[in-house]
């Protein structure tokens, strides 16, 4: 039997100078973990306008269903501008407010999340109160919860990070996410490793990852450590390489796979996109096992 994820937050296109990219964090993890063979799902909310039908068509084209993404009559379709870097790295302007502002609890949303094996969030959907209390329902109907914290200011406030992280099983920092939260909970320790006990203690997370940008990852899973050195590539843009990254952690991780595998492939993925233009780049399981074998 597969596996069941639902994400839960925006959907929107990445504007680029040049062009523009369907995505959003959620989104993104959703369409992946759909590529490597999950059943996923999002919910979320589009604009009534021909972007949000474009968006809706793309996701069904990719296997993932859209009876949980909602309509609005008032707000229009989530567009993000990125700016890029010499070296690729991304920076966000995230138009407010927006459809996926608005997120309300359907039967179809709260049937979708108690069904699921995992229910996975993150922290740019709570910016407005009414997609915030949406999700602080469904967490409650939720199995396994999975805050993949994304932080973009200025939409987060310490207290808002400090609820989703008591709520969570398992949580995905970048090292800077990491140290920044790790602060806010006033810790006594400066080494990544030390934060991340000390995180896993202050929130009893059983799993706890970080990612290092090219160098790589560490995941804090069930008490042991694992580690992965990152993969050279070339680097495109970094939209959407933290997104695939977790997908495919979580693809491996709630199949069972050893956790060190499973770091492995993840880093391997994430990598594969950062290589590629834009957050959901075509990219297939043999394609991340020939990559890995180089």
């Amino acid at each position: 039997m597969k596996t069941n994820v639902v994400c839960f937050g925006e959907v929107l296109y990445d504007v680029f100078p040049t062009h523009r990219k369907i995505g959003g964090a959620p989104l993104n993890v959703a369409l992946r973990l759909a590529s490597l063979g999950i059943n996923a799902q999002i919910i979320s909310r589009i604009g009534n306008d021909d972007i949000g039908k474009e968006l809706v068509a793309f996701i069904q084209e990719n296997n993932v269903p859209t009876d949980t993404i909602q309509i609005d009559q008032t707000y229009s379709t989530g567009e993000v501008l990125v700016q890029l870097d010499k070296k690729g790295s991304a920076s966000y302007t995230i138009n407010y407010p927006v459809a996926w502002d608005e997120i309300e609890v359907t039967p179809e949303a709260k049937n979708a999340v108690k069904n699921a094996d995992a229910f996975v969030y993150g922290s740019l959907v709570c910016r407005d109160e009414t997609s915030y209390k949406s999700l602080l329902k469904l967490i409650k109907n939720a199995n396994y919860k999975i805050f993949d914290v994304n932080l973009r200011a200025p939409f987060y406030t310490k207290e808002l990070l400090i609820n989703l992280l008591k709520h969570s099983n398992f949580i995905k920092f970048n090292d800077d996410e990491l140290y920044e939260i790790s602060e806010y909970l006033n810790t006594p320790f400066h080494s990544l490793e030390q934060n991340i006990f000390f995180i896993a203690e202050q929130t009893k997370a059983k799993s706890i990852c970080v990612t290092k940008g090219s160098y790589g990852a560490v995941l804090y899973h069930n008490g042991k450590m694992y580690y992965n050195s990152g993969y050279k590539i070339s680097v495109a843009d970094t939209v959407g390489a933290g997104d695939s990254f977790l997908a495919g952690l979580l693809s491996q991780l709630l199949l069972n796979e050893e956790p060190q595998k499973a770091i492995d492939f993840a880093c391997a993925l994430g990598a594969l996109v950062a290589s590629n233009e834009g957050a959901n780049p075509k990219i297939s399981k043999e394609q991340i096992a020939k990559f890995m074998n180089v």
